[in-house]
């Protein structure tokens, strides 16, 4: 089995996210062709039934978009994305086949697209075709080698939030057996996304990519999250800790409800050096997921442990 971690969920839930600027940062001559006024729909349901019996590589998400073009013809096209993750000898070819499949069943213009997250810097499959007799069949697609993608200056210069999703999976790989350099390199990419003005909304799906792309082992995840903690309480942030909240979210989706008791205790031991026995004992008995998430917020938010204290009394009577 590869070691090579499993990124297929945060590629997709980003592409959706910023589809619009995955296409401006990777292909901007198909962004300069999209009419983005009209609306786009994605089509996964119906592209997983054309695709289903054609399961072959690694592929890391795929995605398959309807849009407008901007060239004032009632065409609709359907962009084909693929993100491909390790070396596979007939990608190209089934590129091909893929693009066949969805013009066969929709009867509309194809476009594929493939962004190379592999660590092979030559791999550039970008064309499949053969000829024979008179016959000649040729498909070319644009291809985007994230490894080309290397320039951390230019990144960190590009508002583009697809620059951090570079940068997140380039150092990613680069850190792979470097637990304490990819801290650091976590802590960098998640402090550009305050910086750069992004929506909250925007900060917590690009730090939840962040997050599950650069995995730490637990005992940096706990000094990287009272770091940010405190980060927040020190520019007294007007939003609530997002790495807390997306860490308590994560907790409580898997019912993990002892990690996110240990979580409330955790920001509030960092915040006020300790934290008082009988609320260590009253939070180790609560069961319910929301009356914990809002002591998490609670535990960011308030600006004593004493007013802590005081609204910790009504939650904790609820739970009982």
């Amino acid at each position: 089995m590869s070691d090579q971690p499993d990124y297929d969920s945060p590629w997709k839930d980003i592409l959706e996210r910023f589809f619009f600027d995955f296409v401006r940062f990777f292909f901007p001559d198909v962004h300069a062709g999209i009419d983005w006024d009209r609306e786009y729909t994605f089509l996964d349901k119906e592209f997983q039934q054309l695709v289903r019996d054609s399961e072959t590589g690694r592929r890391l998400a795929d995605k398959l978009v309807r849009v407008h073009t901007r060239d004032g013809e009632p065409i609709m096209v359907l962009t084909h994305i693929e993100v491909q993750g390790t070396y596979e000898r007939d990608f190209a070819e089934r590129i091909y086949v893929y693009n066949y499949r969805i013009y066969d069943k929709f009867r509309f213009p194809v476009v594929s697209l493939a962004v190379l997250t592999d660590e092979r810097p030559t791999w550039h499959p970008a064309f499949f075709g053969y000829k024979r007799w008179g016959f000649r069949l040729e498909m070319e697609f644009p291809v985007a080698k994230l490894l080309d993608y290397n320039d951390v200056a230019a990144l960190e210069n590009n508002p583009n939030p697809f620059a951090i999703v570079a940068m997140a999976h380039l150092k990613a790989l680069e850190t792979r057996h470097a637990p304490h350099e990819r801290f650091e390199w976590k802590w960098h990419l998640t402090m550009a996304l305050y910086e750069r003005g992004y929506k909250k909304q925007d900060v917590l799906h690009l730090f939840q990519f962040i997050d599950w792309i650069m995995t730490l082992p637990d005992e940096l995840k706990k000094s990287f999250s009272q770091r940010v903690i405190a980060y927040e309480e020190e520019r007294k942030m007007k939003f609530i800790n997002c790495v807390e909240e997306h860490y308590m979210e994560k907790g409580m989706e898997k019912g993990m409800l002892a990690e996110a008791r240990e979580m409330v205790a955790e920001v509030i031991s960092a915040r006020f050096s300790h934290i008082p026995e009988n609320i260590a004992k009253a939070i180790s008995t609560i069961e319910d997921r929301n009356i914990l998430k809002e002591l998490l917020k609670k535990a960011v938010l308030t600006r004593s442990l004493e007013q802590f204290e005081s609204d910790f009394q009504g939650y904790a009577n609820l739970s009982t």
